[in-house]
């Protein structure tokens, strides 16, 4: 069967996301500094040779495990759920060809037609709940695994649901000091979880998590 899993960069000080990140300053990255922020979260990602090559960001950049790690997310990845929030900034921010490569089913209560990128991305709209996410999510991604995208919001729903396999952070070495939290509103019983791997680099601590 599937893993549903959490692959994140999260900040020293337990933020996925800058305070002042929102739709309303979204075309101002200097407010409250969220953008130098947000880009020194996602950097050590961004210098890895398979996500430039998968961005069209340009040749170069760095190989190993951290690279590995990278191409093995993706490579594993069948289906991705994300909230309302994290798809309206990218249906603002992601190239024509978003990201993905696979189906994307949104959390929202906003009804909207099935939006088909180039690339193999679609986003279909799911306005029944996370537990009807999952279920559409496991139908298309087979036997590879769906990725529970973000945002934190999100992230707090299924971890509340039991149901996320796999949590894999990346903690990275800047203090945001506000912003959205990762670990909030989380309900008793609370997912229990066992250190499965753990890789450093000079930019980001890798950690990865198994429930148990």
């Amino acid at each position: 069967m599937s893993k549903v899993f959490v692959n994140i960069s999260l900040s020293l000080d337990g933020f996925m996301a800058p305070e002042g990140m929102d739709m309303a300053h979204f075309s101002d990255p200097t407010y409250k500094n969220w953008g130098a922020k947000w880009g020194a979260l996602m950097a050590w990602a961004l210098s890895q040779q398979y996500l430039r090559e998968k961005l069209k960001l340009g040749t170069g950049g760095e190989t190993g495990p951290v690279n590995d790690m990278v191409r093995h997310i993706f490579e594993r990845t069948g289906a991705h759920i994300m909230g309302k929030r994290m798809f309206e900034g990218g249906e603002r921010g992601w190239p024509e060809e978003a990201p993905f490569h696979t189906p994307v089913y949104v959390l929202t209560h906003e009804r909207r037609n099935p939006w088909v990128r180039p690339g193999g991305t679609t986003f279909y709209f799911v306005n029944d709940g996370p537990e009807q996410a999952l279920a559409l999510a496991r139908e298309a991604a087979g036997e590879r695994d769906i990725r529970i995208s973000g945002g934190a919001n999100v992230i707090q729903q299924y971890l509340n649901l039991g149901v996320v396999d796999e949590l894999e952070i990346a903690l990275i070495p800047v203090l945001f000091g506000g912003g959205r939290r990762l670990f909030e509103n989380l309900h008793e019983p609370l997912p229990q979880f066992r250190i499965d791997r753990v890789l450093e680099s000079p930019t980001a601590t890798h950690l990865r998590y198994v429930r148990l």
